[in-house]
């Protein structure tokens, strides 16, 4: 079903740029305005000018973000900073990273992949998207012409047949070998050996593969395309820009961590916030745990256990307890949300947060202006922001399975926006795709 192929990866020229460390960054959605500057300060070839260049009060037409990335690009391309590798090839990255004192690595595969409409199922979703973000990115497609940061995706390898390639190949001398910031590693290599990229296009071809990460740049990708095809008098189906930049991990890799999408909410009136727990009881049953020694790590152990039941732990109401909502109806729940949702959606603890306690409890919506939802993937972040009043209430829930997000894109459903964190993201600036 999905196509495949090697690519002439541009990356780093190692012999002027000796830090890769210092050059490469995260994908634009997770750069906050602080990091921004430190990337920036962190060295004069940092990606982010190209990934996420930063707005200026004077920007126009012909000089704005865009304008500046696409002019970086050149320049780094004509002075040789930047450099496009000879052969088409799949790049084989292993990530070593840590979290939560246990050492993780993940392999992943940065290939091309052909663009297909989403009502063809061969590369399926699992999440929502919002505009804004779309119409930057298609923005940045226009004016570099590359896709700068790879989109996530999972692919099953029962057969171990990809797998087997790829561990031959790392046998192999890699071609970028750096330590990271934070405790992590990054080691690529570039496969381009025609029989072990023929045994993995062969392998893919045979089914889908789901977005983990990206749908935004996924459905910028395809908006491009569709604009770039009104334009062209006549185009081949080869033409880069049907094609889309992923890194490939699979289903089962030991490194696949998701982490859990807490809620955040803060500008609840004093009123709404006395209320609540008898609108609470409505919907739920509701337990009450003292804040005494030991109550996270049994929480934190309530969160990690699955059960169909959807589950929520809330904290802030009050400073001596915390509360575990479970919900007393699950067929009344189910009526109060979207009817085009399957009850595998309904059943989502992330669900059950969105539309049962944040729409009708809260009665909250996004006309709301002064209130503010945000998010948070560790328990003890979205506790110390409450405890700081940054946030009034957190929302606490488990992490989805990665055998759940395979089912909901499978009947092509898809969950609230911010349901699933997949860490760490893959950066930027490793290896890239030019679309011209």
């Amino acid at each position: 079903m999905a196509e495949v192929q090697p690519f002439r990866g541009v990356r780093y020229n190692q012999q002027l740029v000796k830090d890769l460390a210092s050059v490469i960054c995260p994908p634009y959605d997770i750069i906050p305005p602080q990091m921004e500057q430190e990337l920036y300060l962190s060295s004069d070839y940092n990606f982010v000018r190209l990934e996420a260049a930063r707005e200026l009060p004077q920007d126009m037409g012909e000089d704005n973000k865009y304008t500046r990335a696409a002019a970086t690009l050149k320049q780094w391309l004509e002075q040789g900073v930047l450099q496009v590798d000879g052969v088409p090839a799949i790049y084989l990255h292993h990530h070593h990273f840590t979290h939560s004192g246990k050492e993780y690595w993940r392999r992943g595969m940065l290939l091309r992949v052909r663009l297909e409409e989403w009502d063809r199922m061969v590369v399926r979703p699992h999440e929502g998207t919002l505009s804004k973000p779309k119409a930057d990115r298609v923005s940045l497609l226009w004016a570099l012409q590359a896709n700068t940061s790879p989109i996530w995706a999972l692919f099953q390898d029962e057969q171990k047949r990809v797998a087997q390639v790829l561990t031959e190949e790392e046998k192999k001398e890699p071609v970028i070998n750096f330590a990271g910031h934070g405790g992590e590693k990054h080691v690529v290599w570039a496969v381009s050996d025609t029989a072990a990229i023929n045994q993995i296009e062969r392998s893919l071809a045979r089914q889908p593969i789901y977005i983990a990460d990206g749908h935004h740049r996924y459905e910028s990708a395809l908006t491009y395309r569709r604009e770039r095809l009104t334009l062209a008098e006549a185009s081949s189906e080869d033409e880069a820009f049907n094609f889309v930049l992923m890194m490939l991990v699979d289903f089962a890799d030991p490194g696949l961590v998701i982490l859990p999408p807490h809620r955040l909410i803060r500008g609840i009136s004093r009123l709404t916030l006395d209320e609540m727990v008898t609108r609470l009881r409505l919907f739920f049953a509701v337990e009450e745990l003292p804040l005494s020694a030991g109550v996270w790590q049994q929480v934190d152990r309530l969160l990690a256990t699955e059960v169909d039941q959807p589950k929520v732990v809330l904290f802030g109401l009050s400073t001596e307890k915390l509360m575990v909502l479970k919900l007393r109806d699950f067929a009344s729940a189910s009526q109060m949300m979207p009817y085009f949702h399957s009850e595998l959606y309904k059943r989502l603890d992330v669900s059950v947060v969105d539309h049962i306690i944040l729409e009708k409890v809260l009665e909250l919506s996004s006309e709301r202006e002064e209130v503010t939802l945000s998010y948070s993937h560790t328990r003890q972040d979205a506790v110390d922001k409450v405890l700081s009043g940054e946030y009034q209430l957190a929302f606490l829930l488990s992490p989805v399975r990665v055998e759940t997000i395979k089912a909901i894109a499978d009947i092509g459903d898809r969950m609230p926006r911010k349901s699933t964190y997949f860490y760490p993201k893959a950066p930027a600036g490793l290896v890239f795709y030019r679309l011209g």
